[in-house]
């Protein structure tokens, strides 16, 4: 084959001539390389050898005392395989094992003190709300993408939102972004497709209502309430709750902003309204298979006056001294429980908040904490 090669012949043709593999045939013109036939050992012998040496039993059983000596009687404290050479190369202990060969050792012998991590499923999806964890409701995410500006100096920004279970996903690009478009924008997308049983956001303050006062529920959240829907507000600084609505905020800005080029906002609009549509019809059937959503209440007017009822959810972690700050104000919920997740269920009817303990652990336990009396001012909405 090889001088079939150095003939000129190609290497394909000769390795089709032969009957063998085209990597089989490099193989033999690599191993020869330039020298003469005659010259070259031809024998094909694996390149492992044919006897493997192992460490004498009564070596392994030194290393194992050094170690154990190490763990008592070392000044450093150290006793790993780094250690137990350094002993063996100062006694000029020989044939010297590298270190490489005593962690194997160790290793092989059960003497590591170290623990591997435990990998625990994760919780389901909305596992802090248990109605949504069991499938039983619907959940819809939102959030606002900010600092994206077009050629020319216009500056935009967009609320996208999805539904947890049925992926059911919304996109306003939009300049600013204020409390009442965004109320304008839920109402829109509830009245085409229904309601769900929670709507949840991060705790921007267009969503939230401003932070500088006590007491303060801002125009989102009345909408929320006004039309059954109980407003979720994710717990600051923390990451995994807004998972599903930052991951289509990744996808929209790669998907739509980074892959066209936009010449104005209208423009911007109608690309990103093909997007919407094409995951909508991807993801009919989840949809379908989703919890129901209620119909959105014909005659309905938005009054932001109107008195508040039903409940509100903040997630929230508590301090070192178990204390929770929420609505402007602190509570104390367990000292027993001090640096952990809780729900925090603020029942405008009942003027209560009950406090349930969160543990991504075990999350269907989540047993309640505390509850506390709560009052909301009765005061004209300002926004």
């Amino acid at each position: 084959m090889v001088a079939a090669v150095r003939r000129g012949e190609s290497l394909r043709s000769v390795a089709r001539h032969f009957r063998v593999g085209l990597a089989t045939l490099h193989y033999w013109v690599h191993r020869v390389g330039d020298r003469r036939l005659d010259r070259v050992d031809w024998s094909n012998r694996p390149s492992i050898p044919r006897r493997t040496r192992r460490t004498a039993s009564a070596t392994e059983d030194l290393i194992l005392a050094l170690r154990r000596e190490l763990k008592q009687n070392s000044a450093l404290g150290e006793y790993g395989d780094a250690a137990i050479e350094r002993e063996l190369r100062a006694r000029q202990f020989s044939p010297l094992p590298s270190r490489r060969t005593i962690a194997r050792i160790l290793e092989r012998r059960g003497a590591l003190d170290g623990r591997r991590r435990p990998r625990r499923p994760p919780p389901p999806p909305g596992w802090y709300l248990p109605d949504v964890a069991q499938d039983r409701s619907e959940l819809d995410s939102f959030d606002i993408i900010e600092g994206l500006v077009i050629e020319g100096g216009i500056q935009v920004e967009i609320l996208n939102g999805i539904s947890l279970h049925g992926g059911l996903i919304a996109s306003w690009p939009e300049g600013p972004i204020t409390a009442r478009r965004a109320a304008e924008a839920l109402v829109e997308h509830w009245r085409a497709f229904g309601l769900p049983t929670y709507a949840q956001f991060d705790n921007d303050t267009r969503f939230q209502g401003a932070h500088q006062f006590a007491d303060t529920i801002g125009r989102v959240s009345r909408l929320c309430l006004s039309l059954g829907v109980t407003p979720v507000f994710a717990p600051p600084r923390e990451t995994g709750f807004q998972a599903a609505v930052e991951s289509l905020n990744g996808r929209w800005q790669e998907k739509v902003w980074e892959r066209f080029h936009h010449d104005s906002l209208a423009a911007l609009q109608a690309c990103s309204a093909r997007y919407v549509a094409a995951c909508r019809e991807r993801a009919a059937q989840r949809m379908t298979a989703a919890p129901s959503r209620r119909p959105f209440p014909s005659g309905w007017q938005a009054d932001p006056q109107a008195p508040l009822h039903g409940r509100m959810v903040f997630l929230r972690r508590t301090n070192e001294q178990g204390h929770v700050q929420l609505m402007g104000r602190c509570f104390h919920v367990d000292a027993n429980w001090p640096y952990r997740l809780v729900r925090a269920e603020v029942d405008l009817d009942r003027d209560q908040i009950a406090f349930y303990a969160l543990r991504r652990r075990e999350p269907s336990a989540q047993p309640r904490l505390c509850t506390c009396e709560y009052h909301v001012p009765r005061r004209r909405f300002q926004g």
